[in-house]
């Protein structure tokens, strides 16, 4: 057993702590509930951000800069997008985002990001982590990191959660693996399999934990390693949160179905309602997914665009808007961002192609200024003109905003030193 375990990495740990819990328990729930580990690295942060949770968008496929955030009114590569204005005198974007418009005295944009890559997957990597891809580590996402240098918040839900993420989405990276957020596919359906089949019966589960207790005594006796024991204390929080009245933060049910209207019945539109649901529950990080931007073809005139933009506004404006009038945006980071940005000239399939050079990224909420631009791209909307931001410094706003220290360092299992934003410097500018 011992030699079998050292074989094998993270992910197979992972699945084979997933079939014994199918098989022993006879339910499906396996939420890897993160808690704070003993090691040398786990410290807690000194207070220094305003923002306690975070709500995190990712706009999956390339955003359109140009179509959004950062518009060139009069330019040949503006297209038919058009400019209005907004709840700050002298603000505008584009028209396909009117809620979000009466949202931007909470937004701060910035509109001066670059990356070097136009592949989706590094892209996608690069933003959640501030690391490029490699194949000996895979690096943690910031919902991971808040865990490791704050310690646990949450005694019974996850630390974090993702919603409608993409399968290659870096998780817990080389944390250990009771780090790893607890994935949400379909928000419309909540958490799923947490209910015991009917020939269950509570006695019966009960008997199922002590027998797995009792085989597992033995092994981790003679094997006192902290892998070992993370996978105890992993079946110790996932019956914890089976019999805990706290899983119906994960019911939209639960929601009246003007609300749900208002952010939308899309799974993006329900996955942000979800994500207010989870902060409002004393969830820490929450992750939700946007896909369909990857704009290559026919994006006016019925096209992709003004569906994407329309889904993305409604649920995103209505989502700024509820945490501000329950108190919880001052405390509340909200972040939307993309991998990268789309081609300014129209091609000939009257789409955008991929565009690393510019691209636009928000900010809202708690330990941030609103009502403001940071950063300029050029006439065209092709590089950066002023005030360039790397995914670095981007991330090191965040982990600023939330009081994460940027210069701590904490090492992988191989030994390599990483830190919460590499070697990114925050915008002071966009601190309140």
């Amino acid at each position: 057993m011992r030699d079998l375990l050292s074989t094998l990495d993270s992910m197979d740990r992972r699945r084979f702590v997933e079939y014994a819990a199918k098989s022993m328990l006879g339910v499906s729930v396996l939420p890897l509930l993160g808690r704070n580990v003993s090691s040398q690295d786990a410290v807690v942060a000194k207070p220094a951000g305003q923002a306690k949770r975070l709500i995190y968008l990712f706009m999956n496929g390339g955003m359109t800069h140009l179509d959004t955030f950062d518009l060139k009114p009069g330019h040949e590569n503006q297209g038919e997008t058009r400019a209005i204005n907004t709840s700050v005198p002298g603000a505008q974007i584009s028209h396909f985002l009117p809620t979000l418009a009466g949202q931007f005295d909470k937004m701060a944009v910035v509109r001066s990001m670059y990356t070097q890559t136009g592949d989706h997957e590094a892209g996608e990597y690069l933003m959640r982590t501030s690391y490029d891809a490699i194949a000996t580590e895979r690096h943690p996402s910031i919902g991971p990191w808040i865990q490791q240098l704050k310690g646990r918040q949450n005694k019974t839900l996850p630390d974090t959660v993702l919603i409608s993420s993409p399968a290659r989405h870096p998780g817990a990276g080389f944390f250990d693996p009771t780090f790893s957020p607890l994935p949400i596919g379909d928000p419309n359906r909540g958490l799923e399999n947490t209910t015991p089949p009917e020939y269950l019966t509570y006695e019966s589960f009960e008997k199922r934990i002590s027998l797995i207790e009792g085989f597992d005594r033995k092994f981790r006796e003679r094997y006192r390693a902290r892998k070992v024991q993370s996978y105890t204390d992993f079946y110790t929080e996932a019956t914890s949160l089976l019999s805990s009245g706290e899983l119906q933060a994960f019911d939209l049910n639960k929601e009246k179905n003007e609300d749900r209207d208002r952010y939308g019945r899309h799974a993006f539109g329900q996955g942000c309602l979800l994500a207010r649901r989870l902060i409002e529950n004393n969830v820490r990080c929450v992750e939700v997914t946007c896909g369909g931007w990857d704009m290559h073809s026919a994006i006016y005139n019925g096209g992709n665009l003004p569906m994407g933009a329309g889904i993305m506004d409604r649920a995103v404006g209505n989502l700024l808007k509820d945490l501000a009038e329950r108190n919880l945006l001052d405390e509340t980071l909200v972040v939307l961002t993309t991998e990268f940005g789309r081609s300014p000239k129209i091609n000939y399939n009257a789409g955008r192609d991929h565009h690393p050079a510019v691209f636009s990224s928000v900010l809202a909420g708690g330990g941030i200024d609103g009502g403001q631009f940071y950063g300029q791209s050029d006439a065209a909307g092709h590089g950066v003109a002023a005030d360039g931001v790397t995914p670095a410094d981007f991330n090191a706003t965040i982990a600023t905003a939330l009081g994460l220290p940027l210069d701590r360092v904490v090492h992988s299992p191989t030994g390599r030193p990483f830190k919460v934003a590499h070697d990114g410097t925050a915008i002071t500018k966009l601190l309140s």
